[in-house]
């Protein structure tokens, strides 16, 4: 069971308003745009680049093993024909509530630092907003997904499968009650 620390200052003033300012990508020629089938094999490579063999022991990639990534809500972004970025959005449960658990947000290493990441992370958040999703789950850290919105899961309210380091567990609700409405393990979409 995954435990994880409550915040005082989780609330819900910030729910619908528009998401937080990230400055543009700086990158020339940069195209961000849904996830298509054909990316999936890129994609595969990258992620095996940027996380190795390890990254099939985590519990976030365990949830999402067999499960098609939502195509409408992923992200890529290509310099010419070179994928440099993705983030899959795969939809999962919570008790009888449905969410959407974000990642891996990868970005090819010579291409950090630009603002990729957080261009595809808001772009597939904004995407989950405008479907009537409640609420966007991930593994993650803190400082890096804070300004996007996201804050810490308070202490056993949700939980993963398998080991998490329960201050990595976040949440970003995307319509008032989204969050609220979980409690329990998060497992697969029905």
């Amino acid at each position: 069971m995954v435990y994880v620390s409550a915040m005082s200052d989780i609330g819900s003033s910030d729910i619908g308003s528009p998401a937080p300012s990230v400055p543009p990508p700086d990158l020339a020629g940069l195209d961000l745009r849904a996830l298509r089938p054909s990316d999936l094999p890129a994609i595969e490579r990258l992620d095996e680049r940027v996380f190795g063999p390890g990254r099939f022991a985590r519990s976030a990639y365990r949830l999402r093993e067999g499960v098609a990534p939502d195509f409408g809500l992923s992200s890529v972004a290509y310099v010419g024909t070179l994928l440099i970025g993705s983030n899959l959005m795969t939809l999962a449960s919570c008790g009888d509530r449905e969410l959407v658990l974000l990642g891996p947000l990868t970005v090819e290493p010579a291409y950090r630092s630009r603002g990729i990441g957080e261009a595809l992370a808001l772009r597939s958040i904004e995407a989950a907003r405008a479907a009537g999703h409640g609420v966007v789950v991930l593994v993650g850290d803190l400082p890096y997904y804070s300004r996007l919105g996201f804050k810490p899961s308070p202490m056993g309210k949700i939980t993963l499968p398998g080991p998490v380091d329960p201050a990595r567990l976040l949440y970003c609700e995307l319509r008032p009650g989204g969050f609220a409405a979980l409690s329990g393990r998060i497992g697969r979409a029905f």
